[in-house]
């Protein structure tokens, strides 16, 4: 049992457990709305990682930090939309920044990263790895720092420590430039300014999930299903809570599994795909066993828990937060009360920082040669940033990548080259297995927001001819999240390739752009 810390949140005192995230603390002490929409909408936690910028509060006079990325300290002042503390705020300043220089330097700490550091450090290569992250691991492994690493994940890190890579942790990247021969790399640590100098780059910058607007999506309580496991991943209580589990996908399982054990109430996992194309998908995974075992463990966890194929939430409902859901069959629709829905339609790679670099993507993912190298010179790219094909593929990249950085043959390795293969041959097939349906187009009404954070609504982005034009017109991909979440639903929707990447990638403080003035 961890020990308590004291709070004050909207001018209440709220005792929290220590270690856990803001977002996670806030759960547990019923404030489920965390900020207020441009529109005056009461919003909660979304992806629970760092990507959509909904979960943003006051801190001790900060605002807009991110709930889910902050961990509680004791006597720590949070504001929510609700209200906000009176707590002057600190003056602002152009921060010192500090400089590092690397023969490879590795963004994103996730399996493929850690993996790709490992190589690269061990080859001689002096390695830098950098992740938003408090502690290693990337989602799939995320846990709360102090928290011993899942099993899985041990040998790596256990490896990550003895390699001699240095890694810093907590740092967004914001920019990345070719420069000279090599590479620069701005990033923010906590406030401070990060400048990485480096001959090669590894992208390991992993996936988000693809969110699908429906009525009710941005209600509290509505989550990504990635987003509901990462948020009791960061010490959120699920106990008591009914959750509704939808959307698309093989994570839909691990994620009913893990709220089942969290103590949730799972009412139903809903799979929009239909029977016949995971039956086909089934019949693959013959040729991967260990993925049929670990299926069926996920399910075991929730094995009284109606599963259905060829549905999909088609709204939610509720006042401040959700109540219930409506599900839809294609044959009828029918209530669900709960207060909690998980919903995502997948993953999206995450190529903002490639794309700045100037490197190619085709289909949404960052394109590689056979050493994991771009179509940039001394840019690598590896796992989920080159398609989401699950944590095996990400792994063999990783090292690929970081063996072909630091100068070594990686086709002298067939095992790798092997298991890149055959998990790339498998992602396809559950591409096509997991497709969003038609149907989930039709979802969203003329005054359902679409982009998140300037409230967008589809009616006045539908009257826009491309993605440019809805950012000029009606500001959809403007705000914080800068088109993360609603630029892949704008794709979906209307075909609407993402608008060109601009740094910085990620809000930064406005110091750090007067500082990159100033130099």
């Amino acid at each position: 049992m961890r020990e308590s810390v004291r709070l004050t949140v909207d001018g209440r005192a709220v005792l929290a457990e220590a270690g856990v995230t803001v977002a996670a603390a806030l759960w547990n002490a019923g404030v489920l709305g965390l900020r207020r929409s441009v529109g005056g909408e009461a919003r909660g936690v979304l992806c629970a990682m760092g990507i959509c910028y909904e979960c943003r509060v006051g801190i001790d006079g900060v605002p807009h930090r991110r709930a889910c990325m902050e961990l509680v300290a004791d006597g720590m002042v949070i504001g929510t939309g609700a209200a906000a503390p009176d707590v002057p705020r600190p003056a602002s300043r152009v921060p010192e920044r500090v400089s590092v220089e690397a023969d490879v330097a590795v963004i994103g700490a996730g399996p493929a990263g850690v993996a790709a550091a490992c190589r690269a450090a061990e080859s001689g290569a002096r390695t830098l790895l950098l992740d938003d992250a408090a502690a290693s691991g990337g989602q799939i492994h995320r846990r709360l720092p102090g928290q011993p690493p899942p099993e899985a994940a041990r040998s790596w890190l256990e490896r990550l420590e003895r390699s001699g890579a240095q890694r810093i942790a907590g740092a967004t990247v914001a920019e990345a430039r070719r420069e000279g021969e090599g590479f620069v790399l701005l990033a923010d640590c906590g406030g401070a300014a990060l400048a990485v100098t480096a001959r090669r780059v590894i992208l390991a910058t992993g996936a988000r999930e693809l969110f699908l607007p429906f009525p009710g999506w941005t209600l509290p309580g509505v989550l990504g299903a990635g987003g509901a496991q990462a948020l009791a991943k960061g010490g959120a209580s699920l106990a008591g809570r009914i959750a509704v589990v939808a959307g698309s996908g093989p994570l839909l399982l691990a994620v009913a599994a893990h709220l089942a054990k969290a103590g949730a109430e799972v009412a139903l996992v809903a799979e929009q795909a239909p029977l016949g194309a995971l039956a086909i998908f089934g019949s693959a995974l013959a040729l991967a066993p260990g993925k049929l075992l670990e299926a069926a463990r996920y399910r075991a966890a929730f094995s009284d828990t109606p599963f259905r194929t060829g549905a999909w939430i088609a709204e939610a409902r509720g006042t401040d937060r959700v109540e219930r859901v409506v599900v839809e069959d294609g044959s009828g629709r029918f209530e669900i009360p709960c207060d909690l829905a998980a919903v995502a339609h997948g993953l999206v790679p995450n190529t903002e920082l490639a794309r700045l670099l100037g490197c190619g993507t085709e289909s949404g993912a960052v394109r590689v040669e056979a050493q994991q190298e771009t179509t940039v010179p001394g840019v690598f790219a590896a796992g989920e940033t080159c398609g989401v094909a699950g944590i095996d593929v990400a792994i063999a990249e990783g090292e690929i990548a970081g063996l072909a950085a630091a100068g070594r043959d990686a086709s002298a390795a067939p095992p790798l080259l092997r298991a890149r293969a055959r998990g790339r041959s498998l992602a396809r097939r559950m591409a096509r297995a997991f497709r969003p349906r038609a149907e989930l187009r039709r979802l969203a009404r003329p005054d359902t927001v679409v982009c998140r954070c300037e409230d967008a609504r589809l009616a006045s982005i539908a009257a826009c001819g491309a993605a440019r034009e809805a950012k000029l017109a009606a500001r959809a991909g403007m705000g914080p999240c800068q088109g993360r979440v609603c630029a892949p639903a704008l794709e979906f929707l209307f075909g609407w390739d993402s608008d060109t990447v601009r740094p910085p990638a990620r809000p930064v403080p406005l110091g750090h752009l007067a500082r990159e003035e100033t130099t």
